[in-house]
């Protein structure tokens, strides 16, 4: 059952910013893609299963970038 899941993303200004958030994320167990809206910040993640926010979180933040709160 594949599952999408939608985050902002605060702090990216560039290519590479889209680039460094993608690697963290796609690295996720069960993460089947990323799509980064650099001009809005938002995030969509597609996974196998429902991700824990925590870990989410700690991609982001491996990656430099804050994870906007819900």
């Amino acid at each position: 059952m594949a599952v999408t899941s939608t985050y902002t993303v605060k702090g990216m200004t560039c290519s590479h910013c889209v680039q460094s958030v993608t690697q963290e994320l796609s690295a996720l167990p069960g993460v089947t893609g990323v799509q980064v809206d650099l001009a809005t910040g938002g995030v969509t993640v597609a996974s196998e299963t429902p991700l824990a926010e925590q870990a989410v979180r700690e991609a982001v933040d491996e990656a430099g970038y804050e994870l906007a709160d819900a």
